[in-house]
């Protein structure tokens, strides 16, 4: 675990991706969902973005979303700069990422989760990214909860 657990300082997790407009806004939008979930709020800060970002998240991961009550549709990408990756204590790619994230620095526990982009799939296809992601941020923060421990 990263320092961040054992001191006052809040873990800070980034979701990120090329275009900052599929995978990455779906994490965060879990990711906050948990943290709220879990009375995190002091504890947890959230960042995501881009290294080339889109102009707007991608109409079907807005609407695949909506089914689960999130509202991505005024969420605008971002881009990320290494600086932000590397205040961080986890970064997890997308699996599309243009970074070298060997320069984030070795104290950030990087996680490439290599789904595939939802950009133009079918709903059903985007609606499977989105249940995975849901997953993996879950299990995300349940290891933060048990290094809390």
């Amino acid at each position: 675990m990263t320092a961040a657990t054992d001191s006052d300082d809040p873990i800070r997790i980034a979701f990120m991706c090329v275009q900052n407009a599929g995978r990455s806004q779906m994490s965060t939008a879990f990711a906050e969902r948990e943290r709220d979930r879990r009375d995190l709020g002091d504890r947890v800060e959230i960042l995501t973005g881009g290294t080339d970002p889109a102009d707007s998240v991608h109409e079907e991961v807005v609407d695949v979303m909506a089914e689960e009550g999130f509202d991505l549709s005024e969420r605008q990408p971002r881009e990320i700069t290494l600086d932000e990756l590397r205040s961080c204590d986890y970064v997890a790619t997308m699996g599309c990422s243009t970074l070298d994230v060997g320069d984030v620095g070795e104290s950030v526990d990087v996680r490439d989760w290599a789904l595939p982009d939802p950009d133009g799939q079918d709903m059903d296809s985007v609606r499977e990214i989105r249940d995975e992601i849901e997953g993996r941020v879950t299990a995300l923060f349940d290891e933060l909860d048990d290094a809390a421990t």
